[in-house]
């Protein structure tokens, strides 16, 4: 699995990063999501597919 972000459209809400902040950052300039581990293991690719279906600007998607 692959974590895919389309930056451009990050409304920098954060909700990415309170789901699981080992996977996602945001840009301390203008709270755009950063992904700090593309390719989640284990318990974190549930915690990747939670946070696709919080992130409010729906920018995030995941690649099997």
């Amino acid at each position: 699995m692959k974590i895919i972000a389309d930056t451009g459209k990050c409304v920098g809400a954060g909700q990415c990063v309170l789901t699981e902040p080992a996977l996602f950052d945001q840009d301390e300039d203008d709270g755009t999501i950063i992904v700090l581990n593309e390719a989640p293991e284990g318990e974190l690719v549930d915690k990747a597919r939670e946070a696709v279906l919080v992130c409010p600007g729906q920018v995030l998607s995941l690649e099997e």
